[in-house]
């Protein structure tokens, strides 16, 4: 059977991002996700398989487009600014993983992006998470044999002397959803220690006891869940957050996948149109369109906008949230 236009247009939109090295790419839940990010001048290597992706010696990323695959392009307000992305959401009912609880051993990853992995021991850490199963990777005798002594209990178990070690070993983090994975080979960065420029990762207990598949300043469709995420090219900041002169042409490239991917009652309200009583938008989002709106026009008008070091700590800390 022939893809249909919808799925045809969601697959050009995935391959025409992977080409892209300004856009960033995201798969995980609230309070742990995966980040996948490239040079421009990177050397990168295709995949030995037929999915969507490339790899590079940082980490990798392969996409599977589903035949159910929602993209849901979104803007947030955030401190003096905001945020954009494009979701990539499935159907609640179809988007379940594993919802292990326990680490548990997964045996060799015979899907690795790279061929030289497919013979690793894979881990999945028991996070639990609806829709995406956090895993590490390792062809480290010791380190499968630290890995193999935590199997059958929660990571976050004061026990489990995995978490002690986890950062001294540096497997490979690969998070898997239903799209697809993203694989990061850099270090864990130890206590105080910054992510690095590249693909990373983040696990935050302390969101991921509130059971949420994304922030609730993340306008997403009820019935859907986001598994992953584009982050094309922000017109104020690079990828790593920190502030750059406003790029209209940037500015103008979302505004373009907004009108083809985003909910068109949030769109009528950021134009300047009511936000009807009968729309599903929540009152909060209408609002945060709203307040998009306004400090997009002062981009726009080129009026300075002073940069709070504060506000962009803040910013930084949204985007990975």
């Amino acid at each position: 059977m022939a893809p249909s236009p919808q799925a045809e247009a969601v697959t050009a939109l995935l391959r025409e991002a992977l080409t892209n090295s300004g856009t960033a790419w995201s798969l995980g839940s609230f309070g742990a996700i995966a980040e996948f990010m490239r040079d421009p001048d990177e050397a990168v290597s295709a995949l030995p398989d037929d999915r969507m992706g490339l790899a590079t010696e940082r980490g990798a990323i392969a996409l599977t487009a589903c035949s159910n695959l929602r993209p849901v392009a979104y803007e947030t307000s955030v401190a003096s600014g905001w945020n954009h992305a494009v979701a990539l959401c499935l159907p609640e009912a179809t988007s379940f993983m594993s919802r292990r609880n326990v680490v548990t051993e997964l045996g060799p990853d015979r899907d690795a992006a790279r061929e030289r992995e497919r013979e690793a021991i894979m881990f999945d850490l028991g996070l639990d998470l609806l829709a995406v199963d956090a895993c590490v990777r390792t062809s480290d005798p010791d380190a499968i044999a630290c890995l193999r002594s935590g199997i059958g209990q929660p990571l976050f178990d004061h026990a489990n002397s995995i978490g002690r070690h986890l950062v001294a070993m540096s497997p490979h983090r690969v998070f898997l959803a239903k799209v697809g994975r993203i694989e990061v080979y850099a270090p864990i960065p130890g206590p105080g220690g910054t992510s690095p420029e590249g693909p990373h990762t983040h696990v935050l207990p302390k969101l991921l006891r509130s059971g949420r598949t994304h922030a609730a300043t993340t306008p997403i469709p009820a019935g859907w869940v986001p598994c992953a995420g584009l982050h094309p090219a922000h017109p104020y900041k690079d990828m790593m957050g920190q502030r750059i002169a406003f790029d209209a042409a940037r500015y103008e490239a979302f505004q373009a996948l907004l009108d083809c991917w985003g909910d068109p009652d949030l769109l009528t309200i950021k134009r300047g149109g009511e936000h009807r009583p009968a729309s599903l938008v929540s009152s909060r989002h209408a609002q945060g369109a709203r307040r998009i709106a306004e400090v997009q026009a002062r981009y726009l008008r080129g009026e300075v906008i002073e940069a709070d070091p504060v506000a962009d700590e803040d910013e930084a800390a949204a985007d990975h949230a």
